[in-house]
């Protein structure tokens, strides 16, 4: 077994350990953010991603002393979330499967122009991510893209919390003049 993971927050997560509703309700504070997102980006929906981060973290309470420490907490939370996230998706596809089954479907083609747009939208904000300079492209990724946190952030790559707090501000902005400047040149064109 490999080495554990030493967390910024381990006394908090001791306490958990110990039923500390306060050290609860802090880590709360700490990771709902993330973790809400995480859902979010998955099951799309903003009530369930909700509902899905309270289980999430009820379970993750309720099984802390499961933890191992063998990554980071924030990393060991997030897979719960992943896991329940997938487990709603599966329910909902089981779910609507069973009434979609006796219809045709027909395409609908305003739906799949919207779809098209979508997919475009996106491979432009992640082609402009990947021009970013690598101080900024790696904060903006971690944060938008895969949901830490910036005290996560600030753990994974040895650095304040107010440098990364910067960092992305400026990252944000550069990745927003770069979105701003293709949108024009296209239109120029």
């Amino acid at each position: 077994m490999g080495e554990k993971y030493k967390n910024i927050h381990q006394e908090l997560i001791e306490q958990c350990r110990n039923g500390n509703t306060k050290a609860q309700f802090e880590i709360y504070k700490l990771y709902y953010k993330a973790m809400y997102n995480t859902s979010l980006r998955l099951v799309n929906d903003s009530m369930e991603a909700e509902d899905i981060m309270q289980e999430a973290f009820l379970k993750a309470f309720k099984n802390i002393n499961t933890y191992k420490e063998e990554v980071s907490f924030g990393a060991w939370l997030k897979k719960i979330v992943v896991n329940r996230s997938l487990d709603v998706l599966k329910k909902r596809k089981l779910e609507t499967g069973e009434l979609d089954e006796g219809r045709t479907v027909i395409a609908d083609e305003e739906q799949e122009d919207v779809w098209e747009d979508q997919i475009q939208k996106i491979a432009e904000i992640k082609q402009a991510i990947a021009e970013l300079s690598d101080k900024y492209r790696i904060i903006v990724t971690l944060h938008l893209i895969e949901g830490y946190d910036h005290d996560e952030i600030a753990e994974i790559l040895d650095m304040t919390n107010a440098a990364v707090r910067t960092s992305y501000s400026r990252g944000r902005k550069n990745l927003q003049d770069l979105l701003t400047n293709k949108k024009n040149s296209i239109w120029m064109n």
